[in-house]
């Protein structure tokens, strides 16, 4: 076992059975209905909190966890868990506070221990982008890699790490301000289904399409057009309340790639408030 520990945040939205299987400590975004505060996958699921948002008139907000709370959490693992270094990897500081707060987190535990090495990631995306870097950050923690190690794998899946989704509206990420440079979608009709990813943090715009199955077919084509036919990826098929949805776009992908691994992983409810119910997608990366 390594002596680093790994950490993120709910919007990592990492599938349960993996963080109860892997050495991965997290925090828990925040979600204001109201005058309601509910701790994301801690006080509100995706089920219930999925079928409320469908009829919701106003958009609830969200709000990263503070420093206080990444400093408790980097604290707790050196003096009770015996952590001698921390990797700390999270979303987009582009469309997050979550990394400004957990480099503040780090510097407050610097002054409390300071024989303990903080590197705090940005990984420049969302979602299981984020989740894989900290899944297999996590497998190299528990085979004993070195903090030196750990870092450099993960700024090495940065670059190449994707996330394609589509939904029945952009009105969420409209009405929420994460539309970035795919403003132009927003008006399109039901049946045209836009396609959306992260370039350099932001949320671009990668086409569109008449139809949530041409959608898919056209995620397939802009994986196969990096990767090369039946070429070698990990997979991870992410979705908001659509988990039949995901299931076809999952049958598309492996007819004509080889998925090493493939996980499916429901959007955590703080991430979901922003791409909305129906969401379906998929977050990859080449392996060789």
């Amino acid at each position: 076992m390594s002596n680093v520990a790994i950490v993120t945040d709910s919007c990592a939205s990492i599938p349960e059975q993996l963080l109860a299987s892997l050495p991965i400590h997290w925090v828990p975004y925040y979600i204001h209905c109201g005058q309601d505060v509910l701790r994301d996958l801690v006080t509100v699921k995706g089920d219930n909190f999925y079928r409320w948002l469908a009829t919701a008139e106003t958009l609830p907000k969200t709000a990263a966890p503070g420093p206080g709370e990444y400093f408790t959490l980097y604290r707790r693992l050196v003096e009770q868990a015996s952590a001698a270094n921390i990797v700390s990897i999270h979303m987009t500081a582009k469309g997050s506070a979550a990394y400004q707060s957990a480099e503040v987190g780090a510097a407050m535990l610097r002054e409390a221990h300071p024989n303990v090495t903080v590197a705090v990631i940005d990984t420049l995306n969302v979602a299981m982008c984020t989740g894989w870097m900290v899944i297999e950050a996590a497998r190299d923690a528990q085979a004993g890699k070195s903090l030196t190690d750990i870092v450099h794998r993960v700024r090495q899946m940065i670059p190449i790490t994707q996330m394609i989704q589509t939904a029945d509206t952009l009105k969420y990420l409209y009405m929420g301000g994460r539309i970035g440079r795919a403003t132009h979608l927003v008006g399109s009709l039901l049946s045209i289904k836009p396609l959306i990813s992260l370039e350099d943090g932001v949320v671009v715009a990668l086409g569109r399409a008449r139809g949530r199955k041409k959608a898919y077919q056209m995620m397939v084509d802009l994986i196969e057009r990096t990767v090369g036919y039946m070429g070698k990826i990990k997979i991870a098929y992410t979705h908001a309340a659509a988990l039949g949805e995901v299931e076809k776009l999952r049958e598309l992908v492996e007819q004509r790639l080889i998925c090493v691994e493939s996980l499916v992983a429901e959007l955590s409810p703080a991430l979901g408030v922003h791409s909305g119910p129906g969401t379906a997608g998929l977050c990859y990366y080449p392996v060789l």
